[in-house]
Parts: C-alpha cells; sequence; structure tokens
C-alpha cells in the first residue's frame, strides 16, 4: 500500500496569527481576512491534490497486473478444481477474485438450465452435488466470453473434446496468457500421438503447463488429503504460480520439469485401471492384481521414455505416477465401469455401462487404450507392451476380459 502523499508546507501558515491581529484593527475591512484565506487555500491545497493525483497514478502504474482466471470444463473434476482455485484467488492479493467457469450447457430434468443452477446454489447439481464451489465462481455457457479478459485458462474437460474447443478458440486469446492442462489423455494423429499440452500450445499459441496427480475429485472435494504434481518445460516461475493457485492445506502440490513424464503418467494409468477393474470383476484377487499393476507400471515408463527420451525415471514417483496408479486402480472410474464389464463377460458395452454408471461423465481408459494400441501398432512394439495392447482387444471384444492374465510375459526394450 502506497504512503500518504507528505504534506506540503508554506511560509504562508506561519503568518496566520499576525493576520487575525491585522483583521481585529478597525482599518481592515471584514471583508479582506475572508477574501485571503479563500485565495490562500486555494493556492495552496492545489500542489497537495496534484501531488497525491501523481502518488496515486505512479501507484497504480506501479502495481503488477492482478491475474484473472478461467476454468475450461465444469464436470466432476472440473468443479472440483474451480473450488480449489476459488479458496485461493478469494484470498491472494495477485488474483481477480471472480473464477469463471465455462458450462457445456445441459438442461436438467427439472427444467432448469445447468449454468442457470450452478450461479443460483453455487453448486454443481449434476456433476458435484452437495459441495458448495465458493460465491466467487460463476458459470458461463458462452466459452469465448468465459476466456476473455483472462491471463490464466485451467483445462479440464474430457480428452476427445479438446481439438473441437482449441478450433473455437484459435484466435480469440490474445496477450500474455498461460495455460494448464488437468485433462488425462492424448491425440493420435497421422504423424504420431500428441499431447493434450502440446494440442493446446499448438493451436492456441500458449505455453501450457500440466497438472496431475492421485486425484479423486469426489475427496478432494470433501477436503481430504491429497497431493498432485504440476509439470512445467522451463520457466519455474510460472509453475510456482499455478502451485500457489492449487495449492491449500488439504491439496499439496509440487513442480517437476517434466512435462511430457507427468503428462503420460496421467494419461496411461488409465489404461492399467481398466486392466485392475478387470481382475476385480472376475474376483481374481488381490494378489493379481498388484502384479497387473506393477506391469501395468513398467509398461507406462517404458512406452514413456520410448516416445520421449526427455522424461525422467524420477516423475514415476511423484503424486503423479505410482500414487495416481495405485489411487485409480482401487478406485475411480475406469476400474468401476471395466468391473462391471467383466462381470457381463463383455456382453454389455462400454458405451452402454458409461451412460447407465457415470451420468453424463466420460471415461477415459478405453479411448486411451485404443490410441495407445494405435501407436505401438503403428511403430511396430506391441511385443513389447502386452497389458496395453490386451486391454484393448478386450475392449473392443477380441479377447474375453478372463486373457488379463493370459497374455506372455515379456519386458519391454
Amino acid at each position: 500500500m502506497a504512503s500518504p502523499p507528505r504534506r506540503v508546507s508554506s511560509p504562508l501558515l506561519y503568518s496566520l496569527p499576525s493576520l487575525l491581529l491585522f483583521h481585529a484593527s478597525p482599518i481592515c475591512p471584514s471583508s479582506f481576512f475572508s477574501r485571503f484565506l479563500s485565495s490562500y487555500s486555494s493556492s495552496s491545497m492545489a500542489p497537495q491534490e496534484a501531488a497525491a493525483a501523481s502518488v496515486t497514478q505512479k501507484t497504480e502504474e506501479a502495481a503488477p497486473r492482478k491475474n484473472r482466471v478461467t476454468v475450461v470444463g465444469s464436470g466432476n473434476w472440473g468443479s472440483v478444481a474451480a473450488k480449489l482455485i476459488a479458496s485461493n484467488t478469494i484470498r491472494l492479493p495477485s488474483f481477480h477474485d471472480e473464477v469463471r467457469m465455462w458450462v457445456f450447457e445441459e438442461t436438467l430434468p427439472s427444467g432448469e438450465k445447468l449454468t442457470d443452477a450452478i450461479n443460483t446454489r453455487n453448486e454443481n447439481v449434476k456433476y458435484l452435488p452437495g459441495i458448495k464451489l465458493g460465491k466467487n465462481v460463476v458459470a458461463d455457457p458462452d466459452l469465448v466470453n468465459a476466456v476473455t479478459g483472462a491471463n490464466m485458462l485451467v483445462f479440464v474437460t474430457p480428452h476427445q473434446f479438446m481439438e473441437g474447443i482449441c478450433k473455437r478458440l484459435a484466435g480469440k486469446i490474445s496477450g500474455d496468457v498461460e495455460a494448464i492442462s488437468l485433462i488425462k489423455g492424448m491425440e493420435v494423429k497421422m504423424e504420431g500421438p500428441c499431447m493434450i499440452s502440446k494440442l493446446i500450445t499448438d493451436q492456441l499459441g500458449v505455453n501450457c503447463c500440466v497438472l496431475m496427480g492421485a486425484n479423486i475429485a469426489n475427496e478432494i472435494a470433501l477436503e481430504k488429503f491429497s497431493e498432485a504434481t504440476v509439470g512445467y518445460r522451463e520457466n519455474k516461475e510460472i509453475a510456482e504460480k499455478w502451485v500457489q493457485l492449487f495449492s491449500t492445506s488439504y491439496f499439496i502440490v509440487s513442480p517437476v520439469q517434466d512435462v511430457e513424464g507427468v503428462e503420460l503418467c496421467g494419461t496411461l494409468k488409465n489404461v492399467v485401471a481398466i486392466a485392475a477393474g478387470f481382475v476385480d470383476g472376475l474376483d481374481m484377487g488381490n494378489n493379481t492384481k498388484a502384479a497387473i499393476m506393477r506391469i501395468g507400471l513398467r509398461e507406462m515408463k517404458a512406452f514413456s521414455k520410448m516416445l520421449f527420451s526427455s522424461v525422467k525415471d524420477s516423475t514415476f514417483f511423484e503424486s503423479c505416477g505410482v500414487a495416481d496408479l495405485i489411487t485409480t486402480c482401487l478406485g475411480g472410474r475406469n476400474r468401476k465401469v471395466a468391473e462391471a464389464f467383466a462381470k457381463s463377460e463383455g456382453k454389455r458395452s462400454f458405451d452402454e455401462l458409461e451412460a447407465e454408471m457415470l451420468q453424463g461423465q466420460k471415461l477415459q481408459g478405453v479411448s486411451t487404450a485404443k490410441e495407445v494400441y494405435e501407436v505401438l501398432s503403428h511403430r511396430g512394439w506391441l511385443q513389447f507392451f502386452p497389458l496395453f495392447a490386451t486391454v484393448h482387444e478386450i475392449c473392443i471384444g477380441t479377447l474375453p476380459p478372463s486373457a488379463i492374465v493370459e497374455h506372455s510375459e515379456r519386458t519391454p526394450k
């Protein structure tokens, strides 16, 4: 806070007693002193006001720009992310209080618009019922309007929607904007796999960090202790800003200079979670599940390093790595739906089960398994990743769920 402007002294102040005596003299007209004071007041206060205005102007010019945040996405995890962020923007002076959240507009069974419900009740009644988001969270169904003026963009939507979102935002984002992706998945193109963070950077022209970790959204919404990892490329200062924005007493965030490693951990663990769900659905027991998780972690590491030589071994021991793998294989939607698939002996499709069990939320593991399989097939790597390959073949009905433990054991090279 700027100090108040220094009072400007004038020699005229010291002449007031004598002026009072002079005013008492009968030879001085009664109006003289009042006219003099009026003249003195206007002439002496002008410099003070000018000085104050100058200080205010300089303070405003020197004050750093406040960061404005928009969350692009409003599902289960997107709503929790908005809650975390809103609890920090309202107390941190470097951020605007308001957090805008883009909502893909839906009509609730009551006929009410989802956006109106969120703004009226301060709660995402469909995807995070019973949890208050913070009064400074404002839902907006207009994507372009939601991001206008924001210089920190948080992307948290199903990965299969991101290309379309980026196309709608292309050319609409200007200035010094930073992005972060909480999205677990990748796009597979003719030229090869494309991570979501790179898709955002390429199409929107902004730097993009990532946040991944052992983060089951409903538990974080209830403020149960959890951790996460921010992956960044070169600018640690930006990473620390994201850490500051997300961190709370119950949500601990750490930065790691390894965007690809952090992002691939978050992406690939969903494929392993599908395998763990098959094991649970067939009641194969904890030993089998532990073996599947170990093989899955090994394939995650090998696949990541074969795609990006820069990926660090240490990243797999962060929250985004082994911790996320464990929690996703013990809970989470991918394991849950895969368990139901195995119990039906593959007779019910994942699409059917997703619609029945997830209330509009989307699976990531099934589509990611398909994308990973395409990369493995195109590059001739299928033999090195038996678990990943088997998960996809079970998902499409080529193999029965029991095949999850019948694949040949080979070490990726």
